[in-house]
């Protein structure tokens, strides 16, 4: 005999696969009937239960209709817009959250053969319900989804919709709710997922979708709409202030010693924001950054927390766009004001830890210091100075005002180039690699360049499905910092 509960769930089942097997007859009578699409529909009022496994479900077929019966469908939904902020209501349920990003459009297949049946969704306020969920909600869940979806609209979204999101009043809408102070963590952390999306929307910002490796390549790789950068330049300042002051105050024990405070994720997404705002190339962007002193504060960052590599990625993308920046206050700012060369050579006399009360990354008690870890990163912004310096004459003159930097360039960078020269090691594989042409599987592996946040936002993502309670999440991730 079969349990309640195993009825209760063994009955959606079946019903599932029987309208998901795509038999033509059956979706037609479903779709063409509107008492019986009412009834599959009523599963989002408020007063039904909606679990995962349910709604996972209901997900299944509303999208197996979409995809089969798109025009009547469509048609439907437009007679009952009251699905919509339903859909939104339970928007923190992946599978109504995927619903609901093909249904406004933000799937390129969707919109490109359908444009006509989904142009009237451009009308409705569906953005705004998105986004005030950031306001009306405590629940990480909820935010990560509301992002994710306004993400997919950056990417595929009708030109009205697109139009919209990109504008000053969302933006700044958009803003509101992540600065608030009573507001969580996630709330800022998702909202300039949306804004980094909308700077960059081929670039990966949660780690469920649409992944894009990046290099770090010469120039601004991406293209904004300048509408939509000046619409953030009014909330930098606001930004920069939370680099300075943790939202908690609490000490974190690692295998090196202790952080007090932990940088967070909410700061590391701030760097990350910022890193992406310079290599869309935006003058006044570039501007307001030199005159809010924010590189500089960031690359103090750099070298208080000597040991989480997602910031040091972020950081050196930052320094590389400064270098390679058309702008020429930008670099002298980052050479002069920042002090670049000077503090790469400090951190080079200076390579263990410090036992420092006041700063964030302490030293284990009763251990001899541990070697800091950003030196690969500063090796490598090393060899982009000194490569770029033979083709600027600002940057040539800065290195050789500096007779320790001359020094250090000759008897340090360039004995560390070649032992870490893989091709000259005569042991194995580099050197095979070196005297052979590489299949082309050897040419993508020694190309590929993964994104560090990339692999961040999907360790993130795994521990939002139960492994940890909602307020260890942070911490967690950057246990090893």
């Amino acid at each position: 005999m079969l349990k309640r509960g195993e009825l209760l769930s063994r009955f959606p089942f079946i019903a599932c696969e029987i309208f998901t097997c795509e038999v033509d007859i059956i979706l037609k009578t479903l779709v063409e009937d509107e008492e019986l699409m009412n009834l599959l529909f009523s599963f989002l009022e408020p007063e039904n239960l909606h679990s995962t496994l349910l709604a996972g479900y209901f997900s299944k077929v509303v999208v197996c209709l979409l995809l089969r019966k798109t025009i009547p469908f469509m048609h439907y939904i437009k007679a009952h817009q009251e699905i919509i902020p339903r859909l939104v209501d339970l928007i923190g349920i992946t599978s109504i959250m995927e619903v609901l990003i093909r249904l406004i459009g933000a799937d390129e297949h969707m919109y490109t053969n359908y444009t006509e049946s989904m142009q009237w969704i451009e009308e409705t306020n569906v953005l705004e319900m998105i986004v005030d969920k950031f306001s009306s909600s405590d629940c990480p869940e909820v935010h990560a989804n509301a992002a994710e979806t306004l993400c997919s609209i950056t990417r595929f979204a009708p030109p009205g919709l697109a139009a919209k999101i990109a504008g000053p009043n969302f933006i700044g809408r958009l803003f509101r709710h992540a600065l608030e102070d009573s507001r969580p963590k996630s709330v800022l952390v998702n909202s300039l997922s949306i804004c980094i999306s909308l700077l960059d929307p081929k670039r990966l910002t949660l780690g469920q979708y649409y992944m894009f490796n990046r290099q770090l390549t010469h120039g601004p790789t991406v293209t904004a709409n300048p509408e939509t950068v000046e619409g953030m330049l009014g909330s930098l300042g606001d930004l920069l202030k939370l680099l300075d002051v943790s939202s908690e105050e609490s000490v974190l024990l690692t295998t090196y010693g202790k952080l007090q405070p932990p940088l967070g994720k909410h700061r590391l997404k701030i760097v990350e924001f910022f890193s992406v705002l310079l290599t869309v190339g935006s003058e006044a962007a570039e501007k307001e950054l030199i005159r809010l002193g924010a590189v500089k504060r960031i690359l103090d960052l750099f070298f208080e927390y000597p040991y989480n590599n997602f910031l040091h990625h972020h950081v050196e993308t930052i320094i590389l766009s400064c270098l390679e920046s058309k702008n020429a206050p930008l670099i002298k700012h980052l050479l002069h004001d920042c002090n670049l060369a000077g503090k790469i050579l400090e951190a080079e006399r200076n390579f263990t830890l410090e036992a420092n009360p006041n700063k964030p990354t302490i030293p284990a008690e009763g251990r001899l210091p541990p070697r800091i870890g950003n030196i690969g990163h500063l090796t490598r912004i090393s060899n982009k100075l000194v490569q770029l310096g033979n083709n600027s004459n600002e940057i040539q003159a800065y290195l050789q005002e500096n007779s320790e930097w001359s020094d250090w360039q000759i008897n340090v960078l360039s004995k560390r180039n070649t032992v870490e020269n893989v091709y000259q090691w005569a042991c194995g594989r580099p050197t095979a690699l070196h005297d052979r042409n590489r299949d082309s599987d050897d040419e993508d592996y020694q190309n590929r360049d993964y994104d560090v946040a990339a692999l961040a936002n999907n360790l993130s993502q795994a521990f939002r499905y139960g492994i940890y309670n909602n307020d260890d999440i942070d911490e967690v991730l950057f246990r090893a910092f």
